[in-house]
């Protein structure tokens, strides 16, 4: 039987944004449409990136946030505010906004899996960075009749590392010099212009450095002094919590490395992917909307909360396929949805206590405000036949009597209250039945 040690005396920092996401709500123009506005907002969801919205109809579709959408013609006039549509865009940030999280701000294009083109290459790189200086202006600075909200973070491009195995790219249709060229051009621009924002980037498809690839190119050329970088983004799939987990330490890796140790990490992409073929692609799909994408995504945050990253953020609340949280066309609550709803109420609590967290494929994670306590567990493995476990929880370090709480995650639960259990002395166990994939929320309310 596996035993988890928690002294709730023992601290270690900040609970950290781990339950951030790409992609906002959907607040539906009319009544009889879905909505998940009401169970976006009551996740209390600190961040969304809002990359690949474009794809969606009901944010706004072909009109909304991608810089050669809002700023349709190249040629034309960039400070003249008659050039830019921002009226779509408008509504998805205020949507997402609305429902109380901050928007993470992706300069560029969406995914371009067939035709080409917003992820050409610009034809004049600095005016594209004036370009993307009236964006922000608007959306903070009230140009154009815009608005003055606090969006800090503004990332520059998305996967320009993105190469399939014939040699094209989904999202760079240049050269890894060019690029390179492009952030030092628009990040050095922006930053002049906006010294008090986060003007990072590159959303790289991984972290790992491999001979002279970009991801090397690009930190030299961050090390060097050529661009400013405020928070370093990479994207990672994968189907064991480890190799998440591997990749958020190689991330901080590369950056300590050179000197960089103050710039944050963003892990602003992953999910549950077993594979990019066909077939197992499919499964990966299944996976995501199913228990075990739940267990998962418990165990990725987990992770992320005692591993060097400074904020994930799940790919993606957008109604289509990868989205584990809500299912479509009716938006209502998957699964997945629910360790966003865990992990809320450490961050709640605020103040991180340490776990090991990957015992015997039982992820942990817990926090503390000084006098409640809060505990997240899920038994995961990509072996779909692995057996239940029992886990033994040894608490230490108790200041009050508390009434503990447990909400199970299963297959036919979701997050519900099963036992409630008052303990008076400092030390004490807790017993859990953890079949395969479940997740567990301990509360420990002060009496």
């Amino acid at each position: 039987m596996p035993e988890i040690k928690i002294d709730l005396a023992k601290t270690a920092g900040k609970i950290k944004p781990m339950n951030a996401v790409n992609n906002g709500p959907l607040k539906s123009p009319i009544d009889h449409f879905p909505s998940n506005f009401e169970s976006f907002k009551a996740a209390n969801i600190p961040y969304a990136r809002n990359h690949d919205a474009s794809f969606f109809i009901g944010y706004g579709g072909e009109h909304i946030v991608d810089v050669h959408r809002i700023f349709k013609g190249f040629d034309s006039d960039e400070n003249d505010p008659a050039n830019y549509i921002f009226e779509p865009t408008d509504e998805y940030v205020k949507t997402t906004i609305d429902a109380g999280t901050k928007v993470f701000y992706r300069l560029g294009s969406s995914i371009e899996h067939g035709f080409k083109y917003g992820t050409r290459v610009p034809k004049d790189f600095a005016k594209w960075a004036r370009i993307c200086e009236h964006i922000i202006r608007h959306y903070t600075e009230g140009w154009a009749n815009g608005f003055n909200y606090d969006i800090e973070y503004w990332e520059i491009w998305n996967e320009a590392d993105c190469v399939h195995p014939d040699g094209t790219s989904p999202c760079w249709q240049g050269t890894p010099e060019q690029y390179l060229e492009l952030y030092k051009v628009t990040a050095n621009h922006l930053k002049k212009e906006f010294p008090h924002l986060k003007i990072g980037g590159p959303a790289f498809c991984n972290p790992y450095e491999n001979g002279e690839n970009i991801q090397k190119k690009f930190l030299d050329m961050i090390e060097r002094g050529e661009a400013p970088l405020d928070f370093y983004s990479y994207h990672w799939y994968g189907y064991e919590v480890e190799n998440i987990a591997d990749s958020m330490r190689e991330g901080r890796r590369q950056l300590d490395r050179r000197g960089l140790t103050s710039v944050p990490t963003i892990l602003n992409e992953w999910n549950y992917v077993r594979g990019w073929d066909r077939d197992t692609m499919r499964y990966s799909i299944e996976m995501e909307k199913s228990l075990k994408g739940s267990a998962f995504i418990t165990g990725v945050m987990c992770a992320g909360q005692h591993e060097p990253v400074d904020m994930l953020m799940y790919y993606d609340a957008r109604p289509h396929s990868m989205n584990g949280m809500f299912d479509f066309p009716g938006l209502n609550c998957l699964k997945g949805y629910y360790p966003f709803v865990m992990f809320d109420a450490l961050a709640q609590l605020g103040t991180h206590i340490p776990t090991r967290y990957g015992t015997d494929n039982i992820y942990s994670c817990a926090a503390t405000d000084g006098e409640n306590y809060a505990v997240m567990l899920s038994h995961y493995t990509d072996d779909d036949k692995a057996e239940g476990k029992s886990v033994t929880l040894k608490i230490e370090g108790c200041k009050n009597p508390v009434k503990a709480s447990i909400y199970v995650l299963d297959e036919s639960r979701n997050l519900e209250l099963t036992k409630e259990e008052q303990f008076s002395a400092g030390s004490f166990d807790v017993t859990l039945d953890m079949p395969l994939f479940t997740s567990v929320l301990l509360k420990f309310q002060k009496i």
